[in-house]
């Protein structure tokens, strides 16, 4: 049985009472939400903070709302009140479809949105749809903030631009544009309580209803050290009318955009056939969506 080794704990009652206990602990404490990953390396020995500070008293960063037209989430939200958010059902549905595909119900209830994107998981389930929406993320520390688009985040496994005494404090999803849908695909071994082997979130803005494509996004997750852009697939479609064709001129693009590996999970072979049949799947039914959709900045 493996156990935790032993830490202090804090449950700041706000945000700047958190920030002044990581600033003293000098890179020696962790900032817990829901810990379904955390913990987890903590047992396995990857990591031993001398203190874990707890968010879960600091109301406002458990906040899901609108402003204006951006969509703004408290890093505390947990994945399961974004499956179940009319305003992320309304603004995001990506979001919603990603987040409903992550691990299982008692895992949603815990897991949170920010630590979701802060463990840096290669195959993490938000930060793919987060992407293709051009979320940024809101990082907060001892008397400085910044703002930093998703695409900008990530350094590699486990790895981001966060320092040590910095919070993840706000995710920012700006409006779209009319004529814009967007989709998520997981593929995994099992329906539930599955690590993805591949994952493809794709998003299209036509120019009109049945006009050409104005704006594409296709990020690829579990085939790289990061969620990545599918850069050539992108440019290959930008400009050009929707067609199934064209949608599978794209996900070749995509497969030689991806540099998959073996493991347990899958070889990287299997994974870059994936990555094609995901990426022509989720530009159809991100196409389908947006001849739909009407203006308004909605998604």
């Amino acid at each position: 049985m493996l156990l935790l080794p032993k830490f202090d704990y804090e449950e700041p009652k706000s945000l700047q009472e958190a920030l002044r206990i990581l600033s003293e602990l000098k890179g020696t404490a962790k900032v817990i939400a829901g810990g379904t990953d955390l913990i987890v390396n903590m047992k396995k020995g990857v990591l031993a903070p001398r203190c874990l500070v707890s968010l879960r008293r600091i109301g406002p960063l458990r906040a899901v709302g609108m402003k204006k037209t951006a969509v703004e989430i408290g890093s505390h939200a947990t994945v399961s009140e974004l499956v179940s958010s009319g305003v992320i059902a309304s603004a995001a549905p990506v979001l919603a479809r990603a987040a409903a595909s992550l691990g299982s119900p008692l895992i949603r209830n815990r897991a949170t949105i920010g630590g979701n994107i802060v463990t840096a998981r290669p195959a993490a389930d938000l930060p793919p749809a987060l992407m293709v929406l051009e979320a940024k993320v809101e990082l907060k520390g001892r008397g400085k903030k910044r703002t930093v688009p998703l695409d900008g985040f990530f350094k590699g496994p486990g790895s981001t631009v966060m320092n040590e005494d910095e919070v993840l404090t706000k995710i920012v999803i700006p409006g779209v544009p009319a004529f814009t849908g967007a989709d998520y695909v997981k593929l995994g071994h099992r329906a539930a309580l599955e690590i993805a082997i591949v994952a493809v979130a794709s998003r299209i803005t036509l120019d009109k209803p049945g006009g050409s494509i104005k704006d594409v996004r296709i990020v690829l997750s579990s085939v790289a050290p990061k969620a990545v852009h599918a850069v050539s697939a992108e440019s290959f479609l930008l400009g050009q009318r929707p067609s199934d064709e064209l949608f599978a001129g794209a996900a070749q693009r995509a497969m030689a955009d991806a540099s998959p590996i073996d493991d347990i999970r899958g070889g990287a072979a299997y994974r870059r056939e994936m990555v094609g049949v995901l990426t022509k799947r989720t530009l159809r039914r991100a196409f389908e969506e947006a001849r739909g959709r009407e203006a308004g900045g909605a998604l």
